[in-house]
Order: structure tokens, then sequence, then C-alpha cells
């Protein structure tokens, strides 16, 4: 047990701190403070040092220079059982100083500011606050370091306990929870910073070392399965996303829920006009875009009608009574997802207490590296926002597209972004009428949308996610009564799958650009 005695408090999030304060006031602890802190604890009538009266140097250059002074430092990091130690700062007329309650500058908070200057972020780096928690925290066993308001209620119940002493057990628990909070702070910094200044040599460039920060959102019921521990995690210093999700009603979201509401919003960002986009583990099984959105929700759910039992809606639009009229009639949902839902549709779904209706107001595409992890380490790329130029649309078969096929080709190929390789479209107008996905073999992919669309594949148009390797997946094409084709190119059997497509009167396009997802 460490006897509490001397206490260091500086803090820019005060909450809580009253009570800590107070605690500590009846154990008759000296509390040093510095300035807005010192000020409130004095106006609630608890006695407080200023810090520069403790040291006898004033705060200098706007306050950069506070806590930075050995009297402080040595008072954090003399070693209780070290005599030298001991017989050194009582030399130099220093005290031990046994707890440190510090929160850092808002960082995060600053720089997300519309119309920040990089002056007042830089400002909102704290020195002072860091480097006494990396004092405190290194000598742990000795010093308490609180550096989370939500640890107050735990540290005052100890100190009633043990009569102002703390247990070196929580003590050490608190010394290791600095070093995660102030490599998360390190890393927003490091992250805001070399995207202003653009450190990096080379545009798109990945750093040598990486450094990731996340704080828990919820912890969620389990996993991908129910053996399996999981939770939902914020980027630090991000301020778009899915992480702005707000449920109006429904069950928990689960972790496949997330994953799959990512996938589904990720599509229907592609789209301009209304759109709908039904997800069934992490893929599409039905897209549709359409001047009224309850229409395109219709014609997103008769792609496959099996398949969307069960699954993530998600709409570029305001959820209106109507399209929530469709919906309700559709069958089971898990989760529906929108930049907003009118009041009457809300009242609507209300019967149904297990859908999940969340709300996203912000559906900007947000440009950001992705993740993956393997055995040991992890995959950095950056995200797949390559766009079609339509310009550069190559046309190599005789037959050429009409106008209305190269709209649909280009809808499928929207789409064919955001199924699992292998991945084949089969689209009519602005809606897909079959899709294949994540198959070993191309042509099963063919296949399988096929079979999926069933009459409604008759003059459809194709879109592949990769290059054909041969001139079967062409010749399933035709069964399925496909006109036109949009796939990237660039096989060794280029000119047979176009003399395929020639022998079918199938207009073909390459774009040059190939969409695995895997």
């Amino acid at each position: 047990m460490i006897k509490i005695q001397r206490a260091l408090i500086s803090l820019s999030d005060k909450t809580g701190i009253i009570e800590l304060a107070g605690e500590l006031k009846n154990f008759g602890v000296e509390i040093i403070s510095t300035g807005g802190t010192a000020k409130l604890l004095r106006q609630n009538n608890i006695a407080v040092t200023e810090v520069s009266a403790y040291t006898g140097f004033p705060e200098i250059l706007d306050g950069r220079v506070k806590t930075l002074h050995p009297k402080i430092h040595a008072g954090l990091l003399a070693l209780r059982n070290n005599p030298e130690h001991l017989r050194t700062i009582a030399e130099h007329d220093i005290s031990p100083i046994d707890m440190v309650v510090v929160n850092l500058y808002p960082f995060e908070r600053a720089a997300q500011k519309p119309g920040v200057s990089i002056e007042e972020v830089i400002e909102n780096i704290d020195i002072g606050g860091s480097s006494l928690l990396r004092s405190a925290a290194k000598n742990c066993q000795s010093v308490a370091v609180i550096c989370n308001p939500q640890r107050y209620p735990q540290v005052i119940s100890e100190l009633k306990k043990n009569n102002g002493a703390l247990s070196e057990d929580l003590m050490v628990e608190l010394g290791v929870e600095v070093y995660g909070h102030t490599s998360k702070y390190d890393a927003s910094i490091h992250n805001y910073l070399s995207n202003f200044y653009k450190t990096k040599k080379e545009t798109g460039a990945f750093p040598q070392e990486l450094v990731l920060a996340f704080e828990k959102i919820q912890d969620l019921r389990y996993g991908e399965n129910p053996h399996q521990k999981g939770a939902f995690y914020r980027e630090k210093g991000k301020s778009a996303g899915l992480i702005n999700l707000k449920q109006l009603q429904g069950k928990e979201l689960s972790f496949n829920n997330i994953l799959d509401l990512d996938a589904a919003l990720e599509l229907v960002k592609e789209f301009q006009n209304p759109a709908a986009v039904i997800v069934k583990h992490n893929n599409p099984c039905g897209v549709a875009e359409d001047k009224k959105l309850e229409r395109a929700y219709l014609n997103a759910w008769k792609t496959d009608k099996l398949s969307s039992f069960g699954g993530i809606v998600a709409l570029n639009r305001r959820m209106d009574l109507a399209t929530a009229k469709i919906i309700l009639k559709s069958g089971f949902l898990e989760c529906i997802i929108a930049p907003g839902f009118d009041q009457e549709a809300i009242n609507l779904f209300k019967e149904k207490k297990n859908l999940r209706l969340i709300e996203l107001k912000d559906l900007d595409v947000v440009d950001e590296p992705q993740v993956k992890r393997v055995s040991g380490g992890l995959l950095l790329q950056s995200k797949d926002l390559a766009t079609l130029d339509l310009n550069k649309l190559k046309v190599v078969t005789k037959k050429k597209p009409g106008k209305k096929e190269l709209e649909t080709l280009i809808f499928a190929w929207k789409v064919a972004k955001h199924v699992k390789s292998n991945a084949i479209i089969l689209a009519s107008g602005t809606r897909t009428v079959g899709i294949g996905a994540g198959q070993m073999s191309r042509v099963d992919s063919v296949m399988i949308a096929k079979n999926k669309a069933g009459s409604l594949s008759k003059n459809c148009c194709l879109a592949s996610d990769a290059f054909f390797p041969k001139a079967d997946a062409i010749s399933w094409a035709h069964k399925a009564g496909a006109k036109a084709i949009i796939q990237p190119g660039g096989s060794i059997a280029d000119q047979e799958i176009i003399a395929s497509c020639d022998k079918y009167k199938i207009a073909m396009v390459t774009t040059g650009i190939r969409h695995f997802k895997h």
C-alpha cells in the first residue's frame, strides 16, 4: 500500500475532479495544481498550491512551460526504495509526489474544428501533461497516475477502504493504462501532421512504421460466432464514417451486422440517383438505382428475393413512407440504414421491434487506407477509388454497345467493384437481375448469376470484376441472354474472348481496371 500524501492535478477535462480532490482533502493530501484547475478547486473550498509557487519558477512562454521542472519530475521519478535517490532529492529540497491526475489537451477535438489553423492545432499538442504522465507511469509502483476520469470512482473507493492509501496492483494497472493513452495521443498527432505537411516522399506511399490508435465504442454480444468475443472501435482522430451511426430502434448491433452495414454503405455511395442495396454475408444480393426510392428498393429486392431474407438494406436517400411500406411487405430484414427517416416511416416500423433502424447522415466517401489482419501482422492498401473514364473505354468487338447498354454496363461495373471475387453482375437498366459472387471459377460465377436471374437475364448486360481466362464464360453469358459485356481485359486469351463475343454478336468494352475484392 502507498499512502498518498502529495498530489499534482492538472486537467483540461475537469469532469469528476471535485469529488476526487474532495476525498484527497479529507485525507489531508497536499494538492499542487495549475491555472484553471487550481481556480476550480479553490472555488470548491479545496486548498491548492500553484505549481509556480511550489517550484519557485513562473509559468513562461504563454503557459508552454509550467510543470517541466526538476522539482516536479524528480519528485515523481525518485525510487522510494533507493537511498541514494532519496538523499539526492532531500539535498535539493524536493518532496516526493505520490499521485498525478492529468488529462491531455484535446488535440483531436481541436484538429477536427472547421477552419482550424495549424497554429491552433499545434498549441493543442500537450507537452507538460504527457511528460507528467510518463514520469509518473515509469514509477507506477510508487506513484498513482490517473489519466482517465472514469477511474476516479475506483480510486476514491480504494482511498476510503485503505484510509488514504492505494494498492500496488491498482497503481501498476493505472500506470500501464497511461502508456496506451499516450501512444494513441501521439499516433493522432503523427497522423494529422504527416497528412498536413505531406511528409511522405511519394503520394500514397506507406510509412516504414505504422502506428494505429483506436478507442472502444462498445462491446458486442460476440464476434462472427457466439464462441468469439467482439467489440467495435473508432480510430482516433477520425470523425467520419460508420462510427457516427445512430440507432433509432431494434436489437443491439452484432459484429456481422456492422460488417454488412459497411459493405452496403460503400456500395450505395456509388450512386447519385436514389438507390437501394441489399447485402447478405458481405455480398450484395440486389442493387438498383431509380428516380423513385421505393422503386429502387423493389427492383433491388426482386433480384434475389430468397437471399434478401435476413439481409441488410442501405439507402442513399431519406426513408419515406412509400418506401417503408414496400420494405415492410418484402419480408424479414436485420437492419436498414439511411441518411434519415421520416417519422411516418419510423411509426410504421415500430411493430418490427427487432428490426434495427440506423441513421447515418453523412454518406461522403471516406478515403482511408484499408487494413487486413494476417497471422503475426497486417496488410495495408489504399482504398479502391478507381473510377471509369468514359473516354478511355475501349470497344474491342465488332458490335458496339448502344447508349442504354452503355449506361447499364457502367451501373453493373459499379456493383462489381463491391462483390467478392470472382464477381459477375447481370443487369438490366439500372438494376441487377443476377449476381454471381465469391466463386473460385469465373465461369461458375456466370452460371450462378444466370440461374439467379432466370428469365430476367434476357437482353441483359454483364460486368466482370476481372478478365476472362477462357471463352467458356462467354458461352454461358450468351446462354444468359447477355447483349453487352464490360470487363478489364488483359488476358492472354483476349483474342479468343473477343472472337467468341463476335460469334454471339455480343458487344464488349474493356476498362483496363480490375476490381478484385478478397
